[in-house]
């Protein structure tokens, strides 16, 4: 069983930044790919970075990309999420998610293992 612990959420002003971190119970290098997802319009959650520690590929979303940097401490087994430039649409809680086995990774790569999440919120 994997365990994700997310931390490092919290309020901040827009322009800000916030630097979450997701603390495994497993070698990130063992599994296929994680990610860090928050709820969408109209989806529970929507992937906005994966990672996947085999080959280092990582994808960003649209709204997300150039600023924030997703990295991994292997010492650790730690995943952060480094957020710049905050904005209020930002705020949502983050989840922390891990999958061994899936067809690709990407940001709809089906996940396993969750999180309970941390909050963001960002003021303008």
């Amino acid at each position: 069983q994997v365990q994700l612990v997310e931390s490092g959420g919290g309020s901040v002003q827009a322009g800000g930044s916030l630097r979450l971190s997701c603390a495994a119970s497993v070698s990130i290098d063992s599994t296929k790919c994680m990610g860090w997802f928050r709820p969408a319009p109209g989806q529970e959650r929507e992937g906005i970075v994966s990672f996947a520690p085999g080959d280092g590929t990582t994808h960003y979303a649209g709204p997300v990309k150039g600023r924030f940097t997703i990295s991994q401490e292997h010492a650790s087994n730690t995943l952060y999420l480094q957020m710049n430039s905050l904005k209020p649409e930002d705020t949502a809680m983050y989840y922390c998610a891990a999958v061994y086995r899936a067809p690709y990774c990407g940001l709809g790569a089906p996940m396993e293992y969750w999180g309970k999440g941390t909050l963001v919120i960002i003021s303008s």
